[in-house]
């Protein structure tokens, strides 16, 4: 697998033979750029993952105008990149974005052997729409070659700048994916056509998966179960199916960036702690819909308003953590006797601790598990309570957070990274 068709000049390097269709999703600088910008400068590659349509493509596209493209989603780019792999990588002679390189996990040893043989960095952009096998090849053929990033829908900044409605029940019922903002969507339209769009496409290309109107049931059972301890024997008995089917699907869901396990956390305490991880979407809004919400009114007063917004603010919390280029660091604490802390958020030495409320008044007794929790856990170093309100308050006990200031509480959390730290 020589490098020498690599460095040929060819014309038509660009190679944008497939542009995404429609307009590209309107420029809102997204968090995670000086991060991208700077791991691509280190690294002869750089491998950004996350959910269809959270805008990896404008993202990569805005901050290297000048690479090539590819589009690995299309068939006929996808036939010539798997069947004549060294053609192909030779268009793209000063280097170029990939675009769901998960289609063409062989194309992984092409590109290693021309980073190796070239011997410098800043070479390709790998996209990718799916966790764990996309990884592990990675893993394989990229191991200290690449660093990697996973970009997530919009932050609640990132919304915010592009004038979106931001009561939190809007934020709730229209979530974060880039295009509903962008183009003015109608929110249950959207993201019907996307869930639809994602189990005729994803989930059939991934395989293992006959019964797909069960898989949409199962799907729509996780989506009211947001914020509970994750109980695949009794999801799997609700949707009709056994725990091993339950235990594929729930890996289908994460792979494909649709819902995530929050750890439970584990220390040397003398206290019996919950082990099983808590489930929640990567985008509030898709959960929104698949519990049937149809309008923002019904919100106010849906029971689920509460686990919904908790959701919201577990995400954006782990939003932060990737828009810095880190990995998830967050858990939550529940003993057997139901003291229970929503979020815990370690730095270094330091762990905060976070209580999630969805009301817009903040009781007296809200800070009381926070006190017992951090009594219990000596790296408690501080105590929020982020809630539906208005008002920022500081308190001797703890720091009261509305969610409009949720992204300016998280800077001061934890220490900001470094562009260099985000590597594989």
């Amino acid at each position: 697998m020589s490098a020498l068709p690599f460095l040929m000049q060819i014309e038509g390097n660009t190679f944008n033979l497939h542009e995404k269709a429609g307009r590209l999703i309107t420029m809102i600088e997204r968090e995670i750029t000086p991060h991208l910008t700077g791991l691509f400068e280190q690294y002869p590659f750089v491998t950004v993952t996350g959910p269809r349509q959270s805008g990896k493509t404008t993202l990569c596209r805005a901050a290297f105008p000048d690479l090539g493209y590819a589009n690995l989603e299309a068939p006929d780019v996808r036939q010539f990149a798997e069947s004549d792999p060294r053609r192909f990588l030779a268009r793209f002679s000063r280097g170029a974005i990939i675009d769901e390189i998960q289609h063409v996990p062989s194309l992984l040893s092409y590109l290693q052997v021309i980073a190796d043989e070239i011997g410098r960095n800043s070479l390709f952009v790998l996209t990718g729409s799916e966790q764990f096998g996309l990884s592990d090849a990675i893993s394989q053929s990229l191991a200290g070659r690449t660093a990697l990033l996973r970009l997530l829908p919009f932050s609640l900044d990132e919304r915010r700048r592009t004038g979106a409605q931001d009561t939190v029940d809007d934020i709730i019922y229209s979530g974060f994916y880039p295009r509903i903002h962008d183009r003015g969507l109608e929110p249950r339209q959207a993201l019907r056509d996307y869930f639809e769009t994602y189990v005729e496409r994803d989930v059939r290309r991934m395989g293992g998966i006959r019964n797909l109107s069960g898989f949409r049931l199962f799907a729509r059972l996780c989506a009211g179960r947001v914020g509970q301890l994750l109980n695949l024997s009794a999801l799997g008995s609700d949707a009709g199916v056994s725990h091993t089917t339950a235990r594929v699907w729930m890996t289908t869901l994460e792979r494909s960036y649709v819902t995530f396990r929050l750890r439970p956390f584990h220390a040397n305490i003398r206290k019996r702690l919950i082990r099983s991880p808590k489930l929640y979407f990567y985008d509030v809004g898709l959960a929104c819909y698949l519990i049937g919400i149809e309008r923002v009114e019904q919100i106010a007063t849906h029971p689920l308003r509460g686990p919904l917004f908790e959701n919201l603010v577990v995400a954006e919390v782990l939003k932060h953590r990737f828009n810095q280029g880190r990995r998830s660091n967050l858990s939550f604490f529940r003993d057997a006797q139901g003291l229970e802390c929503d979020l815990l958020y370690e730095s270094g030495q330091a762990i905060g601790a976070i209580e999630i409320k969805a009301g817009s008044t903040v009781a007296s007794d809200y800070f009381r598990s926070l006190d017992r929790v951090g009594e219990l856990i000596p790296g408690v170093s501080s105590k929020a309570v982020v809630y539906g309100g208005l008002t920022y308050q500081s308190r001797g006990r703890g720091e009261v957070v509305p969610l409009s200031r949720l992204p300016e509480f998280l800077q001061h959390l934890g220490p900001s990274i470094s562009a260099g730290q985000g590597g594989s």
